[in-house]
């Protein structure tokens, strides 16, 4: 009986090898009253992650191109921490570097009090440092909760975080509103330029559009207007070819968004 009970632990183990995954517990040494071990207790799936300078206690953020250190304040795409000491690591082979990432439970996480001093229960997001959450003071995705009050001595530490994230709603200004938007839209021309050329290029085209389009309708029916005043006889005629512009003047405007929505297609 027992050297079934054996033969079916390695049966499971090697079907998480075929599977790609390694489990890797992490030492138990340390004392069962450390805030850092208590904090990783959970389970943590190793990923890729694209920055080359990583710390314990990081924010990590899922993107089109891969894992990498939140950098954004109230980053929509935020997946979880970094935690070097969780209990159990899932490892996907031949991923490399990899780091493990805890995504539900509580964590230690690396902060800064940029948005002023962190209290029990404050709500804590990503900020514009990489990998670092800050407190939370307007709307916007948030990571978790503040399971204790953040006492440092100096501007950047680690506190502890349960990990939620969600949208919030409270209550803003409309001129911080206007600056987190110019900020935004800063960032995404640095860390994806093209994607911000693109649109450019497509506004530019739309723009363009319109204005050659009105132009060259008010243009039309001014003639219009003067031929049907030079000759009355003539006012069906008139009056068909001015619906006739109106039709080219809107395929030049549909033509102008079409070619647009390519643009950022591409």
């Amino acid at each position: 009986m027992r050297k079934f009970g054996l033969g079916i632990i390695a049966g499971m183990f090697f079907l998480m090898q075929i599977g790609g995954f390694v489990m890797a517990q992490t030492p138990t040494s340390a004392p069962v009253n450390d805030p850092d071990v208590l904090a990783a207790f959970g389970v943590a799936n190793n990923v890729p992650i694209k920055d080359k300078i990583v710390h314990d206690g990081d924010i990590v953020s899922s993107t089109a191109k891969g894992f990498i250190l939140s950098r954004i304040p109230y980053d929509s795409s935020m997946a979880g921490v970094i935690a070097n000491n969780a209990a159990i690591i899932f490892v996907l082979s031949g991923e490399q570097p990899s780091y493990p990432v805890i995504t539900s439970g509580s964590v230690m996480v690396n902060v800064d009090t940029d948005n002023g001093p962190i209290k029990k229960g404050d709500l804590i997001t990503s900020s514009g440092t990489p990998g670092v959450g800050t407190k939370a003071t307007k709307a916007g995705y948030v990571l978790g909760t503040a399971l204790e009050d953040f006492t440092p001595n100096k501007s950047e530490g680690k506190l502890r975080v349960s990990l939620n994230v969600h949208f919030i709603t409270p209550t803003f200004s409309v001129q911080n509103s206007l600056l987190d938007i110019f900020k935004l839209s800063s960032i995404a021309t640095v860390e994806q330029p093209l994607t911000v050329f693109k649109y450019v290029i497509a506004a530019i085209v739309v723009l363009t559009s319109f204005v050659f389009g009105f132009f060259y309708f008010g243009k039309i029916a001014k003639t219009g207007v003067e031929a049907l005043g030079r000759n009355p006889l003539a006012s069906r005629m008139i009056q068909f070819g001015i619906i006739i512009n109106v039709v080219i003047t809107v395929a030049i405007i549909g033509s102008g968004l079409i070619l647009a929505l390519v643009i950022i297609r591409l």
